[in-house]
């Protein structure tokens, strides 16, 4: 089997991708565009902005990530608007 046999690697997860970006931008918060365009500088990224909010969702419930709204944690399950998204601080 040579390199070129071989199968390609499989593409990193939304999730995944969501937690690099949100990693690379330190102790702050991106909206979800800013993270469609970080995952997808030179594509689509509207397309993502759906998959990203579920993925969010999904997310902060499970503890790995919070959503903001106005500054302030929102409910996963009840937050409407324009919001921001944040790995969770340790203080």
């Amino acid at each position: 089997m040579t390199l070129q046999d071989s199968p390609p690697a499989p593409a990193p997860s939304l999730d995944d991708g969501i937690l690099k970006v949100l990693a690379n931008a330190g102790s702050g918060t991106l909206s979800a565009p800013e993270i469609a365009h970080a995952l997808a500088p030179d594509g689509d990224w509207h397309g993502l902005l759906m998959p990203i909010r579920r993925a969010a969702v999904a997310l902060a419930l499970a503890g790995r990530l919070v959503i903001y709204r106005k500054g302030k944690p929102a409910d996963p399950n009840d937050f409407r608007g324009v919001y921001r998204l944040g790995l969770p601080r340790h203080d």
